[in-house]
């Protein structure tokens, strides 16, 4: 599991913390999968005296599931490798922003007939 996450970390640019509105990668041990979901909300778990949330997700799946999982923040920001069930689990933010911490932009699609031209750009 820690190559896996070891390996991600080369392939994506992810996020240090985990917001409502993220999609976040989740990959698990056995069955060996990785698979995206979109975090739709927190909630302090009040019974536990240690700090839990219940973070709610929507899986990004065939069919979409929503589901919550109650997490230590350490868990839900990739800080650690955890198990549920048995299963080792890990679960981090993707980046989606640009390398200047703004969203990328979609390139232009090229018109028909007319050639690429480039510009200089100061």
């Amino acid at each position: 599991m820690d190559k896996i996450v070891e390996e991600l970390h080369k392939i994506f640019r992810l996020k240090d913390s985990t917001d409502v509105g993220d999609i976040v990668i989740i990959v698990t041990e056995t069955p060996q999968t990785l698979s995206y979901s979109l975090i739709t909300g927190f909630e302090r778990d009040t019974t536990r005296r240690d700090e839990w949330w219940h973070v709610s997700m929507q899986l990004l799946s065939v069919p979409p599931q929503k589901v919550v999982w109650t997490l230590r923040t350490e868990q839900f920001t990739g800080k650690e490798i955890f198990t549920m069930g048995g299963e080792k689990r890990y679960i981090k933010a993707v980046d989606f922003s640009g390398p200047e911490g703004r969203p990328q932009k979609e390139p232009k699609p090229q018109e028909k007939g007319k050639p690429a031209v480039l510009r200089v750009v100061k």
